[in-house]
């Protein structure tokens, strides 16, 4: 992952970007780009950047200029598309300085403007200054893997950060709870929306951008999940099951496109089995695996992932954490995360990552696949409440 933080000042400020402000609202986040550092400063506009190179680590420094230095990108994420982007933007004319799908972004910026995420295929939030326009666009993934908030001041000014501990070093916004948030947290264990719990400062909502003229905005989707059906699908479960499996493959094979180290967490469940068996049949080397469990017995299931690594010949490594590493760990989680934590599970993914950090810098996890396939036990539950009335 990368950090991305920024800010535009409306000219009723009448101030301009300090480059220490942009520095310490970028440094903040070091640990989510340890690789590099970068900021650009001009005027009202003040844009930073932390990177963790994934794609051609040599270079693609941030932020990214366009050929006259007119537009400007600070970019986190991996579009998995960027192969077939890149192509196409060759053929189109465009002379490419680097490998990174950054660049990709930018160009594709350059020809198709403000509908540049609907061409995208992967997790990003991106913040583009235009100089020709004299706009701020800023955009998130379509599922919202990649965080992304901001705060406007009374002036219309606009801070952003990928996280909120980055707006908050900016100084312009002082740490408050949104009290209207607590009941909404204390129900469902977080906030939903553009809310966070804190006064003032929002999230860019999944599938969401915002684009910034001088003091004014607007914030539209351009995506959202459609369950319209043309037709009546015919089709039997086995052919169904079958394009689930091609996608599925499909799905993995484009999230090892890395010019780094990869590995899995492996928890012994179907999810990450699944991911470490496609994964395994796509390269050639052994697979990095990782996994977590708690000291009891009874939340330890280090022999299922262990069955899976054995099966597929993996370099396994392991984390127990102990009840006393459980809480020593809070007071951290808390800063990183800058929200109460919502899933103790925060705590074991923390030390599993931490372990994988010393060997790869990419992984693949489990994570979605119960929202995709419906397997929470709540699911069952609103079918059989719609069922019955």
């Amino acid at each position: 992952m990368c950090g991305i933080c920024g800010i535009a000042l409306a000219s009723r400020s009448g101030a301009e970007v300090q480059r220490s402000t942009i520095e310490r609202m970028r440094d903040v986040m070091t640990h989510r780009g340890p690789d590099g550092a970068g900021a650009y400063v001009q005027g009202r506009i003040g844009l930073g950047h932390r990177r963790l190179s994934i794609i051609d680590p040599k270079a693609g420094q941030q932020p990214m200029a366009s050929d006259d230095d007119a537009i400007q990108i600070v970019y986190n994420g991996e579009v998995y598309n960027h192969p077939e982007i890149l192509a196409r933007m060759q053929a189109a004319g465009h002379r490419y300085h680097t490998h990174c799908d950054t660049e990709s972004v930018l160009k594709l910026y350059q020809e198709i403007g403000f509908k540049t995420p609907t061409a995208l295929r992967g997790m990003f939030a991106f913040a583009i200054w235009d100089r020709h326009k004299e706009t701020l666009f800023l955009a998130r993934d379509r599922f919202g893997v990649k965080p992304l908030y901001y705060a406007l001041t009374p002036d219309g000014s606009l801070y952003f950060g990928s996280e909120i501990k980055s707006i908050l070093a900016s100084g312009a916004v002082t740490p408050a709870l949104d009290e209207l948030a607590l009941p909404e947290y204390l129900s469902s264990h977080s906030t939903f929306g553009v809310g966070t719990m804190y006064a003032g400062i929002h999230r860019l909502e999944a599938g969401h951008t915002l684009i910034w003229r001088d003091g004014e905005f607007t914030i539209e989707p351009y995506w959202d999940l459609s369950f319209a059906h043309e037709g009546e699908d015919r089709r039997s479960d086995a052919e169904i099951t079958e394009e689930y499996g091609a996608k599925f493959r499909d799905a993995v094979r484009m999230r090892l496109m890395s010019d780094v180290p990869l590995g899995t967490f492996l928890s012994g469940g179907i999810d990450s089995a699944a991911i470490t068996a496609v994964m395994a049949s796509l390269v050639d080397e052994p697979i990095r695996t990782f996994s977590v469990a708690f000291a009891e017995r009874d939340a330890n299931e280090l022999e299922y992932a262990r069955i899976v690594a054995s099966k597929f010949k993996t370099e396994h490594r392991e984390v127990v954490v102990s009840p006393a590493e459980f809480f020593d760990a809070l007071p951290r989680m808390l800063w990183h995360e800058d929200e109460p934590i919502a899933h103790p599970s925060s705590i074991p993914l923390y030390y599993v990552s931490k372990l994988a950090s010393e060997h790869v810098k990419v992984v693949l996890t489990g994570e979605g696949s119960d929202e995709v396939l419906g397997g929470y036990n709540r699911y069952r539950m609103t079918m059989y409440n719609m069922r019955y009335g």
